[in-house]
């Protein structure tokens, strides 16, 4: 395909969602007052949308594996991180609502700040430290008490696709703290929607689900390794060949293969 027809889908892409994103963000006010998963459910009609207009402006297809490894009941989801489109896709493509952990800053977005402002997520604060988390499990006990799970991007911000960032441990102190499985997943959204472009390329994207984690008897490092085993080689699985070298791998894979919650 040629660069002028990637560039011609791409903005024509980029105007639906910026319409799009003007035009439901202030309807979402509209479901306030409705009770809580009929106001999700709608407010994520926006995702759906451009999800879909990415399928058929752009061709990026998408496909889930592993669902199965889906608990019936709490959980905390620690994905890979190399797009937009994963943060858009999850809100409703999982059995349960989701909570996303994101910085406070994203309110102040317009439109979709407002949005996201009505869906029960948990904003911090990066420069309260010890504080910032103890808020995440303040808000994350009650999140899950009620039925939502928690999703986190351990390598706090988007990677170039064929490389990883540094995984960071909240998701997994987060679980020892309350006792939640966490649920590895790796994706390969970057080959579609690469971090800082413009330019949206057609394909496959392949969301790929591990099994739960139990933090029983693991510290948060010990949990987390094991996260980003899992991920870091189901990546090598699901990329496109010469992608994912072998040298972008964590040291150790032993423990690639996670236990049963």
């Amino acid at each position: 395909m040629s660069s002028f027809i990637l560039f011609l889908r791409s903005l024509v892409f980029a105007l639906l969602m910026v319409i799009a994103t003007v035009v439901w963000a202030p309807m979402c006010f509209l479901f306030a007052p409705l009770p809580y998963n009929q106001r999700y459910h709608l407010t994520s009609f926006w995702n759906r949308f451009v999800i879909w207009s990415a399928k058929t402006v752009c061709g990026i297809r998408y496909q889930f594996k592993g669902t199965e490894n889906l608990p019936d009941g709490p959980a905390i989801l620690l994905s890979k991180h190399q797009s937009a489109w994963e943060t858009i896709a999850y809100l409703f493509s999982f059995p349960r609502p989701l909570v996303y952990v994101f910085k406070k800053e994203l309110l102040y977005i317009p439109f979709f700040g407002w949005g996201i402002a009505l869906l029960r997520m948990i904003p911090i604060d990066r420069q309260k430290g010890k504080d910032a988390f103890a808020q995440v499990v303040a808000h994350g006990r009650k999140r899950l008490a009620s039925g939502q799970w928690i999703i986190m991007f351990p390598e706090g911000t988007r990677s170039f696709v064929g490389t990883k960032g540094k995984y960071k441990a909240g998701g997994t102190r987060l679980a020892v703290e309350t006792n939640t499985p966490v649920v590895p997943i790796a994706m390969n959204a970057g080959e579609c929607w690469p971090k800082n472009s413009f330019i949206k390329k057609p394909g496959l994207i392949t969301v790929s689900i591990g099994k739960p984690i139990s933090p029983e008897g693991k510290t948060p490092a010990e949990l987390l390794q094991q996260v980003e085993n899992w991920i870091e080689s189901e990546m090598r699985v699901i990329s496109s060949p010469g992608i994912y070298s072998k040298d972008n791998l964590p040291d150790s894979l032993e423990a690639a293969t996670p236990d049963s919650a």
